[in-house]
């Protein structure tokens, strides 16, 4: 929560629920607007405009930072997006943010896996300034109620960490994210939780993952953490996807502020893959005439193989392309030896190769000594000429 000074009034900016708030002057009524592409849950709609009347009562509501879900509008007044909603819930009602309307929504529905729309819960009415009060007031609760439940599960001893606390929309029940390595029997906690706080309980447990992106920060490519920014659904993630771009396997370079493996190795596995299908398997050294080549290096998105007559070393690399390389095979496999490597290719250093320490940090000073040379020389030749 973002709070700054306009025209005198203190306005605040929810990121995790896309909205500013702020007390109309004249009424002295809590007025929340909804700013659009202020979450990580924001759908562009490319339909927009289109009309439909088949789901003219279908619309997407948003809540926290963490959930959405599709409802039907049963109440009757006209609905649009923007708009503050009262909608069901399992028990009482909830206040959400209308995202989505018009035939997008369908899209929404069948990414959901979400077939009759009979079967939707109903969007009552339009949210009134004493809902959006109420609904303030609940949220004004949960970081407050956040600390205090982290304490309380460390004094009960339970193995788990309270990552967030998402309130209803009536104030009469809160959510409580957790994160845990295991099982938890927290049917005591919850009492004291109930009891503690005087609200409906529900816990629902989380990733590292998930946690990462409710807290937020920056990668270390400089930009906002992917999970934070945009990533709702996490898929699995192995070391597999490092051996396939040729990642060196190290623990500390390959795991995110989360602690997992960064979701960002999975962006480019099926590239990889498919400019690996087009290179020869290469499981024993190329024979010639003159010793035994082995691959040292791939350099898999140019297609290139690195050889060398020692394995052990990168001071004598010579590329060959695929298409060298299966017909080397195949003479191999003839009982045939090319004359030598050296003969098919050219040395050549790869150009992936790091080019620290390749040039002399002095370098630039030596530049610089030669343009001073170069300017008194010019100096001479006027003084040359005026003596003559």
């Amino acid at each position: 929560m973002e709070t700054r000074n306009t025209d005198n009034e203190l306005k605040r900016f929810d990121c995790f629920r896309g909205c500013s708030v702020e007390t109309d002057a004249d009424s002295g009524d809590t007025v929340c607007t909804y700013r659009q592409g202020c979450c990580k849950l924001e759908v562009y709609d490319w339909m927009k405009g289109i009309p439909q009347e088949q789901y003219k009562d279908l619309f997407e509501v948003r809540f926290k930072n963490t959930r959405k879900g599709i409802y039907r509008n049963t109440s009757g007044q006209s609905i649009k997006t923007g708009d503050l909603v009262i909608v069901e819930a399992a028990s009482g009602h909830d206040l959400g943010i209308v995202t989505l309307e018009g035939p997008i929504v369908l899209r929404q529905m069948k990414a959901k896996g979400i077939e009759n729309a009979d079967e939707l819960k109903r969007i009552y009415r339009k949210a009134k300034a004493y809902d959006i009060e109420k609904w303030q007031e609940a949220i004004s609760r949960e970081q407050e109620t956040m600390i205090e439940s982290r304490q309380i599960a460390k004094d009960l001893g339970l193995e788990m960490k309270i990552g967030d606390v998402e309130f209803q929309g009536d104030g009469t029940k809160a959510i409580f994210y957790y994160i845990a390595d295991g099982r938890v029997d927290f049917r005591e906690l919850i009492k004291v939780f109930a009891e503690q706080f005087r609200i409906r309980i529900e816990m629902k447990q989380i990733g590292a993952r998930q946690e990462a992106g409710l807290i937020g920060g920056l990668g270390v490519c400089g930009r906002e953490l992917c999970c934070a920014n945009y990533i709702t659904s996490f898929q699995s993630i192995s070391t597999a996807a490092a051996r396939a771009q040729d990642l060196s396997l190290n623990p500390q370079k390959l795991a995110g502020q989360c602690g997992k493996l960064k979701c960002c190795l999975n962006y480019e596995v099926a590239a990889y893959m498919e400019a690996q299908s087009h290179l020869p398997a290469v499981r024993e050294p190329l024979e010639f005439e003159d010793g035994q080549a082995f691959l040292v290096k791939t350099d898999i998105l140019r297609e290139r193989l690195y050889f060398s007559y020692d394995k052990n070393s990168l001071a004598e690399l010579y590329v060959l392309t695929p298409e060298e390389v299966r017909e080397v095979q195949k003479m191999n496999r003839n009982g045939e030896r090319p004359e030598s490597l050296k003969a098919e290719s050219e040395q050549q250093m790869p150009e992936f190769v790091s080019a620290v320490g390749d040039d002399s940090i002095t370098r630039f000073d030596e530049l610089k000594r030669k343009r001073r040379k170069k300017r008194s020389g010019k100096q001479r030749k006027p003084q040359g000429g005026d003596a003559s």
